[in-house]
């Protein structure tokens, strides 16, 4: 059973349904929840935009100095990513700002950042913290961790039924590379590399259905 106030986390890699399932759980829970994969995603496309070269490490800090990011609740439990007060809730949402994202994310300078701004937005407790070190790095002192996977071709199929739903074409071939990149890119970078927390409740979730995953989840929660 979670304490009054709790923090949740949910860790994992690309395409294994963290931000679907955080929603809903935050939802049933009356939590917020606190998507850090989008911030780092937002800082990708700001790193895009103005062209810096991540190894200029003074550039990236000026820029990350005068970055403001916020996250909205929307009306239909997505949250609305704000970079620098501009909408960029779609426009990070491709599996290009998902490399990039990637990318950023390995600069310990970005992590820094992010992470202190994501620790100040879990301060108040009652958040479903979703992302890739949220339960071994940002929030270690969680009431309550998981770790989310599903293998890569589960995943690729998965986001190629997402494109497909929304009129968009999808390669199955591609998106199996580029999750299969990703999640080598994650788990080894020097700094956070995506890895379960000691602590943390592992779901292989490939032949489970979403509201499975969600029951599962809230039967391990308790009452918060």
């Amino acid at each position: 059973m979670t304490k009054q106030g709790a923090i949740i986390t949910i860790d994992g890699p690309s395409g294994s349904g963290k931000s679907t399932i955080s929603k809903r759980l935050a939802a049933k829970l009356g939590y917020t929840f606190l998507d850090t994969g989008a911030m780092y995603r937002a800082v990708g496309l700001k790193v895009e935009r103005l062209g810096i070269d991540l190894a200029d490490t003074e550039t990236l800090g000026r820029m990350l100095d005068n970055t403001e990011l916020r996250l909205v609740p929307g009306t239909d439990e997505h949250v609305r990513v704000y970079l620098d007060n501009e909408e960029v809730t779609l426009a990070i949402r491709t599996a290009a700002m998902g490399l990039v994202a990637s990318k950023v994310s390995a600069h310990p300078a970005v992590r820094t950042k992010l992470t202190h701004l994501q620790r100040e937005m879990g301060r108040k407790g009652r958040v479903v913290a979703e992302g890739r070190d949220t339960g071994t790095v940002v929030f270690p002192e969680a009431d309550c961790k998981f770790f989310l996977d599903a293998s890569p071709d589960e995943r690729a199929r998965r986001r190629c039924a997402q494109l497909l739903e929304k009129g968009q074409t999808a390669d199955y071939e591609e998106i199996l590379a580029q999750i299969k990149k990703r999640d080598h890119a994650d788990s080894t970078r020097t700094h956070a590399p995506l890895k379960p927390a000691a602590d943390a409740v592992i779901i292989d979730s490939s032949t489970m259905s979403i509201d499975e995953v969600v029951a599962y989840m809230l039967e391990r929660v308790g009452d918060p």
